[in-house]
């Protein structure tokens, strides 16, 4: 029998989010309701209130999330009830031309519940990412739920659904940082400050932080900076050089962009080292173009590279990453700002535009 939660919406674009009545449908054969615990409010919440990703509104937003496994279909074979879960956008599919090839974190066909979640009058939620946890409970793709060490604190445990896991593995997997390189993130969001964290997971020697937030290269040194850069007053050529001047004039063998406008994306093509390899995890706007001289291309080895969610296997990933932290190995409880309520989300984007969280997360 379906079940009515509630959830918050965006209703229309660039309107503020409604706390509503959501009705869950029964799950499907392979689907299951996830009675969610935490879920971290991210900047791609703030996307799909401001019709910046797709226009299919309205939205049942959230999607870092963990909870627990409440109810299962009849053909599912992956959770069971009671499971401890962190959700993910990444269910793959295991038939598709990069999962043939042994690429899945290319996955081109991600799995997504059967069924549509509704507001009591019938009208059909497109839930963000495919997952919808801004609500006591959602309905996902078996897939979509992966197991972790049920001792870990649910509010830092849901972060690993998105952004965290992005800038860790912009470091870990796709630029494969290696013991002794040096490393330059510019932009310290959470996804900035998780890429930093993920640089000296992989031990770093030198780990540069760039930002224009005084506030934020103070919090840098607790996720594994060496040194900081203050680029509030410098011109893009005046923060590639100090980038450079940290490195013994040579550049980062690691630039990793974690904004996604194009001065950043600039600083961090023209500071790494002649063969150091440069990632953009950073999510650009959908009109920026990236232009530089052809023979400024040409003339560097390395690599450009993108990080799509980190290049992440949630399977392999999100597990391992928990069992990190609980061993405190790696700080994901430091990117947890402030703990909030359901009808708090609205004001956690003020919040967040303000650049005074890494993360507001929603307990329920």
């Amino acid at each position: 029998m379906s079940q009515t939660v509630t959830g918050v919406i965006a209703r229309a674009k660039g309107a503020e989010v409604e706390q509503v009545d959501v009705v869950i449908p029964d799950p499907g054969p392979n689907d299951v309701v996830v009675k969610i615990e935490a879920c971290g409010v991210c900047h791609t919440d703030l996307a799909y209130r401001d019709g910046d990703i797709e226009d299919a509104f309205p939205f049942l937003l959230g999607h870092e999330a963990a909870g627990r496994v409440e109810q299962v279909g009849s053909e599912v074979t992956h959770v069971a009830e009671g499971d401890f879960v962190v959700l993910n956008w990444r269910a793959v599919c295991g038939e598709c031309r990069a999962c043939r090839r042994g690429e899945p974190q290319y996955c081109f066909a991600t799995f997504n519940a059967s069924q549509k979640m509704t507001l009591t009058d019938g009208t059909e939620l497109t839930p963000a990412l495919g997952i919808g946890s801004f609500a006591e409970k959602t309905l996902v793709h078996e897939g979509q739920c992966t197991k972790v060490n049920p001792d870990e604190d649910p509010a830092a445990a849901g972060l690993l659904g998105c952004g965290v896991m992005a800038g860790l593995g912009a470091a870990v997997n796709t630029a494969e940082v290696r013991r002794g390189e040096s490393v330059a993130v510019f932009g310290l969001g959470g996804v900035g400050m998780a890429a930093l964290a993920g640089a000296e997971l992989n031990n770093a020697s030198t780990i540069i932080a760039v930002d224009i937030d005084a506030r934020k290269l103070d919090r840098a040194r607790e996720f594994g900076a060496t040194h900081t850069i203050d680029s509030s007053d410098l011109s893009e050529q005046e923060v590639i050089d100090a980038v450079r001047e940290i490195t013994d004039g040579f550049g980062a063998d690691v630039t990793i962009d974690a904004v996604g406008i194009m001065p950043t994306w600039r600083q961090a093509f023209y500071s790494r080292d002649h063969a150091g390899r440069m990632v953009m995890v950073g999510v650009p706007n959908l009109t920026d173009k990236i232009e530089v001289p052809a023979i400024d291309f040409y003339s560097r080895g390395g690599s450009l590279r993108p990080a799509w969610y980190g290049d992440c296997l949630p399977e392999r990933d999100f597990p391992a990453f928990v069992d990190l932290h609980l061993q405190g190995r790696f700080p994901l409880d430091k990117f947890v700002s402030e703990r909030i309520g359901l009808d708090e989300v609205e004001q956690a984007f003020e919040t967040m535009k303000a650049g005074d969280v890494l993360r507001s997360v929603v307990v329920l």
